[in-house]
């Protein structure tokens, strides 16, 4: 595995067994079709992300609901809102420097990719998921925890 990457393993707080998930994650839609014609066994982040996001909001309102016991159903729905939210998201992915390892296309590169909020969020959602089908839930949660 390369440096970069290992680097970021260890700032997730997770090595994984099979590095190609992380790297996935990692692919941009971007630079998915960008190269398709080149390797078309290249594959975006896009079905990562989905499953990333539902992993988040069950771990979310799972600590939600032992945390705050006594808190209503739509008090706990807005607090995980926030939670999960893009800004959150793409905060957290700044955070990582995840944008440092993102394979984007030419025309993503030069508009500022790495720093938009949407591909940061997407992306922490993405490596939640090659979490999760590395190592099963507890990896996934662990990093979501942390």
């Amino acid at each position: 595995m390369s440096k970069p990457l290992s680097e970021l393993e260890h700032r997730i707080g997770y090595q994984f067994k099979n590095d190609s998930l992380l790297k996935k994650a990692l692919i941009h839609s971007s630079y998915a079709n960008e190269t398709s014609s080149k390797n078309p066994a290249i594959d975006c982040n896009e079905r990562l992300e989905f499953l990333g996001d539902s992993i988040l909001g069950m771990v979310v309102a799972e600590f939600l609901y032992k945390t705050f016991p006594d808190r209503p159903e739509g008090d706990l729905t807005r607090m995980r809102a926030d939670m999960v939210c893009e800004k959150s998201l793409a905060h957290i992915a700044e955070q990582l420097n995840l944008g440092r390892y993102l394979l984007l296309g030419n025309g993503e590169e030069l508009g500022g990719g790495r720093k938009r909020p949407s591909i940061l969020a997407d992306a922490v959602e993405s490596v939640i998921a090659a979490c999760f089908l590395d190592g099963g839930m507890a990896a996934a949660e662990n990093f979501v925890k942390k």
